[in-house]
């Protein structure tokens, strides 16, 4: 499964997401919004408001969420 992180620079929620994910040997691809205002733009237009995005297996959600991350979890192993 793809697994894909959009994040920013001094973001905590980004960085415990980020952790969680290691923690769990989740691979996972980072991407920093700052460093394409393209991408940065086109989450906001899609009506996303708090960083991290994760995008991963057809469903997407916002903010660190534990609860999400161990269910994406058990779907990967």
């Amino acid at each position: 499964m793809n697994i894909t992180l959009y994040t920013k620079a001094n973001c905590p929620q980004c960085t415990a997401t980020k952790r969680q994910l290691d923690r769990r040997g989740l691979p996972y691809t980072a991407v920093d919004i700052t460093a394409d205002a393209r991408i940065s733009d086109r989450l906001r237009n899609e009506g996303w408001r708090q960083m991290p995005v994760i995008i991963a297996g057809g469903e997407s959600w916002s903010g660190y969420r534990p609860d999400k991350i161990h269910e994406l979890e058990a779907r990967c192993r």
